[in-house]
């Protein structure tokens, strides 16, 4: 399987198992990302750790995501960028687009400080 995807409490984990993600895996990463979405996931984690390539096709699907979350006031956040891949994200302006993190410990901590600002500013 190219992607493992685990329910959590506030997030659903999706790790790539793809050396490359690029025209023949980004759309099935999309489509499972779509599916999460339909079925109320608000908050997403990719661990892109085993992921040493990516090309246009799979910076669309990371996009995808994060359009989806936000889309339901939800997070999107994209975890341990092996070198080249965070190369692309820069030289694509995306750093400032995307959350990044350097690893899932600290995409999970990012998305529990995200929810409990969400719920503070809900209390104003």
């Amino acid at each position: 399987m190219n992607f493992t995807i685990t329910n959590k409490d506030k997030y659903t984990l999706v790790v790539s198992n793809v050396d490359k993600l690029d025209t023949t895996c980004a759309p099935e990463l999309k489509s499972e990302l779509v599916y999460l979405n339909k079925t109320d996931v608000r908050n997403i984690i990719i661990d892109m750790g085993r992921t040493r390539y990516c090309d246009s096709s799979g910076l669309s699907a990371l996009l995808v995501a994060n359009r989806l979350c936000k889309g339901v006031n939800g997070t999107l956040v994209i975890c341990a960028l092996q070198e080249p891949v965070m190369k692309l994200v820069q030289i694509s302006q995306l750093e400032s687009v995307l959350s990044i993190t350097p690893t899932v410990e600290e995409a999970v901590d990012l998305l529990y400080m995200e929810e409990i600002e969400k719920d503070v500013n809900k209390e104003d």
